[in-house]
């Protein structure tokens, strides 16, 4: 988890690294966000990076997560007023090869400064037959 101590600026991108071992295992991407009441939104966008270390080309995925229910409840769980939220990013992904990786995220809102966004981070898990 990276902490943005409740402001998600645009330009500041969230970089997580990380190393494939068993490239042929589908793995399930997950981000993990945290909120609190001070968000101001219902959703949440981000652009999204996933690539080798030493890979020359990637793709941007665009992605809309829904945080809040039409009511206003937040659709995450935990006590008090921060709330931890799992999207799923890629489901049952083969990487094209072991070696390292990273994933870069910057939010996709109008707004440059995203408050009420406690922390980010990504869980990777093998697909469970």
């Amino acid at each position: 988890m990276t902490s943005l101590d409740g402001v998600w600026k645009k330009n500041q991108k969230q970089i997580f690294t990380f190393e494939v071992k068993d490239a042929d295992t589908p793995q399930n991407i997950t981000f993990v966000v945290r909120n609190n009441n001070d968000y101001p939104y219902s959703n949440i966008r981000f652009f999204s990076t996933l690539k080798a270390v030493d890979a020359k080309k990637s793709t941007v995925d665009t992605l809309n997560y829904i945080m809040a229910k039409p009511n206003g409840q937040w659709i995450g769980t935990g006590f008090g007023d921060t709330k931890e939220t799992w999207f799923q990013y890629k489901n049952a992904y083969v990487f094209p090869k072991n070696g390292k990786y990273t994933i870069e995220v910057s939010h996709a809102m109008r707004k440059d400064s995203l408050v009420g966004i406690e922390d980010l981070g990504i869980k990777i898990e093998q697909v469970q037959p």
